[in-house]
């Protein structure tokens, strides 16, 4: 099937169909490389590890957000 007859096909489906078929097109685009998936995991853990040691501070993210805006208006 050409990439034009697809288009036109999906143009006809119903809203929660194209949403679907919308939703498959992205989740393929955006595979998780397992590399990837790994090191997060390690820093999730590491960083885990440190807070409940008692080794990490932690700071709310409005904060966070709060100082980086202010960073970014100088």
């Amino acid at each position: 099937m050409k990439t034009k007859d697809l288009k036109a096909a999906i143009s006809y489906l119903p809203i929660e169909q194209r949403i679907e078929i919308a939703d498959y097109v992205l989740e393929s685009l955006n595979r998780p490389d397992p590399e990837v998936e790994d090191a997060w995991l390690e820093e999730i853990q590491r960083r885990e590890k440190k807070y409940k040691e008692g080794k990490a501070i932690l700071i709310p993210g409005e904060k966070v957000i709060s100082d980086i805006r202010q960073r970014l208006a100088k």
